[in-house]
């Protein structure tokens, strides 16, 4: 009986939304209209939706979101969009690699080791000008615990965590399309490299050393990359 208002507001939300609610992601390819009508769902949720247990995963209002609706607009009539989205957070145990032991100096005793792979977001979209977009992120984390004997005899445990992130788009460029480099370079945290074959493709790449502060700092680091991969042509 408890909560059963919300309860029904949730019943009758987008599918999708349903699942970022109970399973914190989704998986799915739809055309632009589709995604439109999660976008309108999900701006009901703030109004309708109170209990904690059922608050949207952080990343999905102010960066999965606005993401989606850029991309859905260079989307072409037949054009779709497909996303993995997985806002579990880097500490699921599934995402975690066993330890591993590392070297050590005295004083150190032991040290181990352990990854931790986050790959929260993938996109897959065909756009209107007949080039395909693909694009990760991934978050990693290492931490590292090191067993020390200090010079009371005491065994201390330190613990230490490193965050980075990766982002990466592919472009493949549309059919009988070469590209021209660009008269300027990119920014210098962002790698581009040129794929040839059948259609080409360009690739950029970053690897941040912190995570973005605010999801306007993240949707800024993804979209300052994948424009990287449109300078390539007009």
């Amino acid at each position: 009986m408890f909560w059963r208002k919300q309860k029904a507001a949730i019943a009758g939300f987008h599918p999708l939304h349903q699942a970022l609610i109970l399973e914190r992601g989704f998986a799915a390819t739809h055309p632009a209209a589709e995604w439109a009508a999660l976008a309108a769902s999900l701006h009901r949720h703030a109004g309708l939706i109170r209990r904690s247990k059922w608050a949207l995963p952080p990343r999905t209002m102010d960066v999965i979101l606005p993401l989606l609706t850029e991309i859905c607009e260079d989307l072409g009539p037949k054009g779709v969009l497909a996303v993995t989205a997985d806002l579990r957070g880097i500490h699921v145990p599934a995402k975690s690699h066993p330890a591993r032991s590392i070297p050590v100096r005295p004083p150190a005793r032991s040290a181990t080791e352990t990854w931790s792979i986050d790959p929260w977001l993938r996109l897959h979209a065909g756009l209107r000008d007949g080039s395909g977009l693909d694009i990760l992120i991934v978050d990693r984390q290492r931490l590292r615990r090191v067993t020390k004997r200090g010079s009371s005899g005491k065994t201390k445990i330190k613990r230490k965590t490193q965050i980075t992130q990766l982002i990466k788009v592919r472009r493949r460029l549309p059919r009988g399309v070469a590209g021209a480099r660009p008269r300027t370079a990119p920014p210098a945290w962002i790698g581009v490299t040129l794929r040839d074959g059948e259609r080409r493709s360009v690739l950029a790449a970053a690897k941040l050393l912190r995570l973005p502060q605010s999801g306007d700092e993240q949707l800024d680091r993804i979209l300052t990359v994948a424009t990287e991969t449109f300078r390539w042509t007009r």
